[in-house]
């Protein structure tokens, strides 16, 4: 794929939400350092859901999700799922609904697992423990760490998702953790996809890794999965884009991964993403 032009916003304001799952500081910090305009402030959970509402957001031209917040691993019974506040289910859907432009990463899918609008905002839900997703029971979901695998763009992107692209020398190679796990593909737009195989045999089991196994599926058994690693989505009024990559050092310094959250990032702030969410 040849590199593309995108229109840079002169400067642009993000706010990127962290904690809640491990993660290296300041290797993935270092992920925004280089990138033309943009300037972000980083704010831990459970802080950053203070912020999560029009009047705190309006300083800021997108909302990078990377937290896992809503997951109690304390609990007798890990994890416990712990409920949102009023304020933040109210306070983030009218942030949505006003048009806030979202980039989730990686493990914000596990996010507030008891708040199932989350998960329908996000397109899809990883889970550490079974569960009811959309009224249907699901087994825990799946991960697999240092998979080194081939992500390509998805075929015959509308041209409003092109900006997505442009730039990555797709197909281009990751290694990085994949997830087995619940995808909304009727309510996705594609973007990338992997050549991973997405079935249980070569992944391991959540639940049990909480448990203190690691590394196993023994018992373990989960429909296959989708192959999509990076889609589109509609969250009330609000462009929203989901990449899976972003696990650790060695993901945050690859310059294609570096250039999808990029341009991830400028999309979801442009004027024709907030069109397209907004007519979608």
């Amino acid at each position: 794929m040849t590199a593309g032009v995108i229109t840079y916003t002169p400067q642009l304001n993000a706010l990127v939400s962290v904690r809640g799952h491990p993660f290296e500081r300041d290797a993935f910090g270092d992920v925004f350092a280089d990138m033309e305009g943009v300037a972000t402030s980083f704010v831990d959970q459970p802080a950053a859901s203070q912020l999560m509402n029009p009047d705190s957001l309006a300083a800021y031209d997108a909302l990078v999700l990377y937290d896992m917040p809503g997951l109690d691993f304390m609990h007798p019974d890990a994890p416990g799922y712990v409920e949102p506040s009023i304020g933040l289910k109210e306070g983030l859907a009218a942030a949505l609904d006003k048009g806030i432009g979202v980039v989730a990463m990686h493990h914000a899918i596990a996010g507030w697992p008891a708040w199932p609008e989350y998960g329908d905002w996000l397109g899809g839900r990883f889970l550490y423990r079974p569960g009811d997703v959309r009224g249907a029971s699901s087994p825990d979901s799946g991960y697999r760490h240092e998979v080194t695998h081939t992500i390509s763009a998805s075929p015959n992107l509308a041209d409003v998702f092109t900006p997505l692209v442009e730039g990555v020398d797709a197909p281009f190679q990751l290694k990085d953790e994949l997830y087995l796990s619940n995808v909304f593909e009727d309510d996705v737009f594609p973007l990338w996809t992997s050549d991973h195989v997405f079935e249980d045999r070569g992944f391991y089991s959540a639940s049990l890794a909480v448990q203190g196994d690691m590394f196993s599926n023994k018992g373990w058994s989960h429909p296959k999965g989708s192959n999509l690693v990076g889609w589109v989505k509609r969250a009330g009024n609000s462009p929203l884009v989901y990449l899976q990559f972003g696990d650790g050092p060695e993901t945050y310094s690859d310059p294609n991964f570096k250039r999808c959250i990029e341009n991830a990032l400028h999309w979801v702030a442009s004027d024709a993403a907030h069109e397209w969410a907004k007519s979608a």
